[in-house]
């Protein structure tokens, strides 16, 4: 069981309040994300939950006990950190095994823990060997299996993968998601790349200093962001967003056409994604502009598109496309597809 519940949780430092009363339900078995800019504390809140920072006001509970004022040895979790902190003068299975064995567990235990976690993390013909001799990505594995052995009731990483490059990245989130579905134990995980948020989580959860901004799938940020903090920032390339006036059914954008609008509210902003663009001839669709700058990534291109009054506006198109920098084209999306927001930058 690892269901945890974080009941009005606040965190202060004197008179500097970095939490602000955090209300989460992470179910038992949960994949959940927490992402956001830096500063925004998604790695105090996650080790507040692991007990490495106090909880200032509220309460922690795991699987329904109060663990507020608990240590972390008594709250049954485990972190796995961007370091890896591993004893270079041990092999990777002394390395797995210690903890169990200066807990003073049995041999025969360490080692069928140890030799069953080199197994699921692909660890076994790496056993003998010391840290030095491993990779990156190697050795972050067996951070992760000295985690395995204690058998934890959730697994907290902080940003894990900072330290790796691209490459190796995307190995080590496949090997993570894997590593979820066959230990079916709850995750809570810390990152500001919104691209491992999006392919690892059950539920994300955005914070903006101190608060959470949205909770929910990778498809419900993107499709339905609460507010414009989240629009931007789930997304990539982020969502465009421009000045607009609404009434009698229409939006109208600065030195431009706009379209339908059928929101309930007064909107005062747009937000089109780069993805959702499509590109006609000048003089058609919402607004037109002169390609500025074209970015050819392989399946994808890259429009940076200059709008005159509008600014910039970036589209993501095929790879294949034709049109060129200079270029003078017409830009329209869906209706379907837009996003209006508020004074407030509320959604509407």
């Amino acid at each position: 069981m690892g269901a945890i519940t974080l009941d009005k949780v606040e965190k202060w430092y004197g008179d500097l309040q970095v939490i602000k009363g955090i209300d989460l339900t992470i179910a038992d078995g949960e994949f959940v994300v927490f992402v956001g800019p830096s500063g925004c504390g998604k790695s105090t809140l996650l080790r507040m939950i692991g007990g490495l920072e106090e909880i200032s006001r509220g309460k922690l509970l795991i699987d329904g006990q109060d663990k507020t004022a608990d240590p972390p040895s008594k709250r049954g979790l485990t972190m796995v950190f961007q370091s890896y902190a591993l004893y270079p003068h041990m092999s990777v299975g002394e390395n797995m095994g210690f903890s169990l064995k200066t807990a003073g567990a049995p041999k025969a235990e360490i080692k069928e823990k140890v030799d069953e976690a080199a197994r699921v993390l692909k660890l076994e013909p790496y056993l003998d060997r010391r840290p030095k001799a491993l990779s990156g990505g190697q050795r972050q594995r067996v951070a992760i299996g000295r985690s395995i052995v204690r058998d934890p009731t959730a697994f907290l990483f902080d940003e894990p993968l900072s330290n790796l490059d691209a490459a190796l990245r995307v190995e080590m989130r496949y090997e993570i998601a894997k590593l979820h579905k066959t230990l079916a134990r709850t995750m809570i995980y810390v990152t500001h790349d919104q691209v491992e948020a999006m392919t690892l989580a059950d539920r994300i959860v955005v914070l903006e200093f101190g608060v959470i901004a949205q909770v929910g799938s990778p498809r419900e940020l993107y499709e339905r962001p609460a507010n414009l903090f989240v629009a931007q920032f789930i997304g990539s390339p982020k969502m465009n967003v421009l000045d607009c006036t609404t009434g009698s059914g229409r939006f109208t954008l600065e030195g431009a056409r706009g379209g339908a609008y059928d929101g309930d509210h007064p909107a005062v902003k747009v937000g089109i994604r780069p993805e959702h663009i499509q590109i006609g001839a000048e003089g058609e669709g919402m607004m037109d502009g002169t390609v500025d700058v074209l970015e050819y990534l392989g399946a994808d291109t890259f429009l940076i598109v200059d709008c005159g009054p509008l600014g910039q506006v970036t589209v993501r198109t095929d790879g294949d496309t034709s049109v060129t920098e200079g270029d003078k084209i017409g830009l329209v999306a869906p209706p379907e597809r837009l996003h209006f927001f508020d004074a407030d930058d509320k959604a509407v």
